[in-house]
């Protein structure tokens, strides 16, 4: 089991890995500015609708102060429009300009495609068999 486990991490490190890789070219394509800490908060947020400052922090485990920065850098470069929240005027409502959401769908599809290149022999058991797998570690 051990050696089994080891490489897992291995392979778990592989990923993480690639995954990097993957972020910088995306936030590249979205600006060329544009940082991995920032691609990863508008994607969740994308993703998400909507969200604020304290739900990212606590999400992404980052800073208050890093996350007030990036959302000014991509309300700086297009991709994040903020405004109070409705319910507590203290709060920013973020929220993906429709520019942003729009090239983040295109590059998801982009990849998506890849990922079902790539695991072509690779049966949809198998794929929710990762995907318990996957579920599992990030609970751990």
């Amino acid at each position: 089991m051990a050696g089994t486990v080891a490489d897992l991490q291995g392979d778990l490190n592989l990923i993480f890995v690639r995954a990097r890789s993957l972020w910088k070219e995306s936030a590249a394509r979205l600006h060329p500015e544009l940082q991995v800490a920032g691609y990863k908060l508008l994607s969740f947020i994308d993703r998400a609708g909507t969200a604020n400052a304290h739900q990212l922090a606590e999400r992404f485990e980052m800073d208050k102060s890093v996350i007030s920065r990036q959302v000014r850098m991509l309300e700086d470069f297009g991709l994040l429009e903020s405004r109070a929240d409705e319910r507590d005027g203290r709060l920013r409502v973020l929220t993906a300009t429709p520019r942003a959401s729009a090239q983040l769908s295109r590059l998801r599809a982009e990849y998506a495609a890849r990922l079902r290149d790539g695991m072509g022999e690779v049966t949809e058991e198998e794929i929710l068999a990762a995907s318990k797998v996957f579920r599992l570690l990030a609970e751990v």
